[in-house]
């Protein structure tokens, strides 16, 4: 009898666990204050424009484009106030020595990754009830409805997309490449932005905002209307009002207590406000956010 040596297959990339999977549809005027977490995130643009930081450094993010944030990095991103984008973002684990190929990389994407990604999100939506487009989503939960091997072939799509796109990029381009262009005043726009946030919960001013940057008002003001529209200020409450509608939907706390954490001096300054910036009060608000966020489930995004 013939004695047949078998060969093991090595496993160059594996993703071993996925967190969470996004199609989002975002507005103009979008803006996510940043976060870190201890796995692998990349950002897919599919549709429009973004800005993104990274670490310290900050990105124009095309059509195309793909960005890899490392395990630990900082990252937060926004619309451009003119463009509104579609993105993929997946966030996944990974132990394979290989994946540090993606450390500060920014990378185009074929037709080749690109149908990889729309296969990814054929899947996720048929086997996932989470909504895809839920920017709290922490944890995917399982429709039942996949069919069989679903969750294989995204983990295969995933890791035939990154084999692809090694293959290809060679070295790769570094975060700095010429090909991802930086505006004028983004250094200063991204320094205020996280100061911005880091004062989410007080009651401050623009010459605030100004001695304490070092900037002149003017300055800032142009440098704040070419990126988002407005002044520092109206930015300052959209922030304010974003971060009041997550307390919403988190049911933690009642009006009082969000307008007060906030910053606001009173429940019916804070009601005004975000009736302002958002056209509903938040009890309207949060009547509102299940059935919005229900009648997402199953809505299957368009690769254009």
């Amino acid at each position: 009898m013939t004695q047949f040596v078998s060969t093991f297959l090595k496993q160059e990339i594996e993703i071993h666990e996925l967190v969470t999977v996004h199609y989002f549809e975002y507005n103009s005027d979008f803006y996510f204050p940043g976060e870190t977490h201890n796995f692998w995130e990349f950002l897919y643009v599919d549709k429009g424009q973004v800005d993104v930081t990274a670490g310290s450094t900050n990105y124009v993010l095309k059509k195309g484009d793909i960005i890899f944030h490392k395990p630990y990095e900082f990252h937060s991103l926004w619309a451009n106030g003119v463009i509104a984008p579609n993105l993929v973002v997946i966030t996944f684990k990974c132990d394979s020595p290989a994946i540090h190929f993606f450390d500060n990389k920014i990378l185009r994407v074929g037709d080749y990754e690109r149908d990889l990604l729309g296969r990814v999100i054929e899947e996720a939506l048929s086997s996932f009830s989470s909504p895809l487009d839920d920017v709290d989503l922490k944890e995917l939960k399982r429709s039942g409805k996949g069919e069989f091997g679903s969750e294989q072939v995204i983990k295969l799509c995933l890791e035939l997309m990154l084999i692809s796109l090694i293959r290809r990029g060679g070295t790769g381009e570094e975060r700095v490449s010429s090909s991802i262009r930086e505006k004028s005043g983004q250094d200063t726009f991204s320094r205020i932005v996280v100061y911005l946030n880091q004062n989410i919960h007080n009651k401050i001013t623009l010459s605030d905002v100004c001695r304490d940057n070092m900037c002149g008002c003017s300055f800032l003001q142009k440098v704040f209307r070419e990126k988002t529209g407005g002044g520092v200020m109206e930015y300052f409450g959209k922030m304010k009002v974003d971060s009041a509608k997550q307390s919403i939907r988190e049911g933690t706390k009642n009006f009082t207590e969000i307008a007060n954490d906030l910053g606001y001096s009173s429940i019916h300054y804070f009601s005004r406000h975000f009736k302002k910036v958002t056209g509903m009060t938040p009890s309207e608000y949060s009547s509102s956010v299940k059935l919005r966020t229900d009648s997402q489930k199953g809505r299957s995004p368009h690769f254009e």
